[in-house]
């Protein structure tokens, strides 16, 4: 009779943890289900971008680079990777050392980004306004990880700038900006939609850090299991609602059809592929009247 035998994690054994609160093995488990849900949901992104229409691939392209990082995230934290040891900064709470893995933060560094930058495609938002909502969310994201680095109580003025950085991040990406843009281009309900469901998630980040990596309230497993759901529910479940609801989506209307011209607008929607598909040539240059066409250049 054949037994199905089930593989053990050997991980924390090939990779030992360090330090007096670190990652278990049930902690790594986890882990290792979290990078399989960012595999499977790179790999369908992958093959949906084939179905895409073209210069409607964009949603594809951004959160398929963000659920790549986030497999090879998860997979070097899976493996017991890309973490340090550092003192607590009160001795009082789980223990005296924990470890940080930095590899989390990387994650956010690129996933914060991409769903601000797919949002404010949708919502039309200006160039300037993206940037400084990237730019918002890098602070808010190296001011934690400073934090969590540092071994004394003055890692909660970092906590205090990053969260403030989130704040003024949440106003212009779903109370002013974001939603005020929404409306202009009549986007409003699906922007609402997949907004109101980041700011949900991005308000509970403070909150687990807080515990984990800052106060060290709760240990390294536990810890990974709150970022861990918070990140599964941001990127993947926020890349396949922005695709199901993209079938209804005017990409012209929203000027977001990208062509090999690069993102451009013609009165009408028409893009210079559309023209040359249905015979439509551009004229040909013209000499003003009254000026001698140019003679012909002749080689040997």
């Amino acid at each position: 009779m054949a037994v199905i035998q089930f593989r053990t994690n050997d991980a924390l054994d090939i990779n030992p943890p360090s330090g007096d609160e670190h990652l278990s093995v049930n902690g790594s488990d986890w882990l290792w289900a979290v990078t399989a849900i960012y595999i499977v949901s790179f790999l369908a992104f992958f093959g949906l971008s084939f179905f895409a229409r073209a210069g409607e691939r964009v949603f594809h392209y951004i959160y398929g680079i963000a659920l790549l990082v986030g497999s090879v995230a998860y997979y070097a934290m899976a493996s017991d990777l890309g973490f340090s040891v550092i003192e607590t900064s009160t001795n009082v709470g789980l223990a005296d050392t924990r470890q940080i893995f930095f590899a989390l933060y990387i994650n956010w560094v690129v996933s914060f980004p991409a769903v601000i930058l797919s949002l404010g495609l949708l919502s039309g938002l200006p160039w300037a306004t993206l940037a400084y909502q990237v730019f918002l969310a890098w602070f808010w994201i190296l001011t934690y990880i400073s934090g969590a680095y540092t071994t004394t109580h003055y890692k909660w003025g970092f906590y205090a700038f990053g969260t403030v950085s989130w704040i003024f991040l949440a106003i212009s990406q779903w109370v002013i900006d974001g939603r005020r843009s929404a409306v202009r281009v009549g986007a409003a309900r699906d922007h609402t939609i997949l907004s109101g469901w980041l700011n949900l998630l991005w308000l509970l980040y403070p909150i687990a850090w807080g515990l984990s990596d800052g106060g060290n309230k709760i240990g390294t497993t536990p810890g990974f299991i709150f970022f861990g759901i918070l990140d599964v529910l941001m990127i993947p479940v926020i890349s396949f609602a922005t695709l199901f609801l993209s079938r209804n989506w005017d990409y012209n209307k929203l000027n977001i059809a990208f062509t090999q011209y690069g993102r451009v607008y013609v009165a009408g929607g028409n893009f210079p592929e559309k023209e040359q598909a249905t015979g439509v040539q551009a004229p040909a240059n013209t000499v003003p009247a009254g000026v001698a066409a140019p003679e012909p250049v002749v080689t040997a």
